[in-house]
């Protein structure tokens, strides 16, 4: 919806769903799960119980479970397509946006830097069995995943995207790199010792 006498000719063109969202404050637990549902679909909060998301295809199935979370709880949701009085509203709501998304990244980018510190720490500890590779397989697959939903989510680009799919490429090569020496190590055979001279073998008759 448009307003008049916004005072800027030009109009950022993004619309936006605004929810208003109350859920009772008893039980706890619905008022966070639909905190949780808000947070995960990427909403951004702009004040208590009001949140936004641009109105693109992609948070349309986070919304509906938004409301039906809110309705099950005994709680209200009021969806509102909106659009900024003027551009430099419409800015200033895609600057906040985006500074949500540039955070999501940054916590994305700090766990790639934990998984990194992990594998390293195994390959200097020479810890090569299946089992933690199996383990940082699942990590690699979560990162993965994390990347591909904070990419959907990002509609008009943070600055530190790019950096994270850097950081996710080199995960990627070390969790390779891991492998590789985990089959290496699982290859390779044991060498035997010769028994030294004068010494017996166990079970050995002493001849005695």
């Amino acid at each position: 919806m448009e307003y008049g006498g916004g005072g800027d000719d030009a109009r950022d063109g993004t619309r936006w769903i605004v929810l208003v969202v109350r859920v009772p404050a008893e039980p706890s637990r619905h008022r966070v799960a639909v905190w949780r549902e808000l947070r995960k679909t990427g909403a951004l909060s702009l004040g208590q119980g009001v949140w936004a998301v641009p109105d693109v295809p992609l948070f349309a199935d986070g919304i509906g479970r938004v409301l039906e979370l809110t309705e099950r709880a005994g709680g209200e949701a009021v969806s509102l397509a909106a659009t900024g009085r003027g551009n430099q509203d419409g800015r200033r709501l895609r600057a906040m946006f985006t500074a949500a998304r540039s955070a999501d990244w940054a916590e994305f980018i700090a766990d790639c830097g934990k998984f990194e510190a992990e594998l390293a720490k195994e390959i200097r500890i020479a810890k090569f069995t299946l089992a933690e590779l199996e383990e940082e397989e699942q990590s690699l697959e979560r990162l993965r995943r994390w990347h591909r939903d904070l990419t959907a989510r990002d509609v008009f680009g943070a600055p530190e995207a790019a950096e994270a799919g850097e950081r996710l490429k080199v995960c990627v090569a070390a969790c390779e790199d891991y492998a590789e020496r985990v089959f290496t190590a699982l290859h390779q055979v044991p060498e035997q010792r010769m028994p030294e001279e004068g010494k017996r073998e166990p079970g050995e008759e002493s001849g005695r």
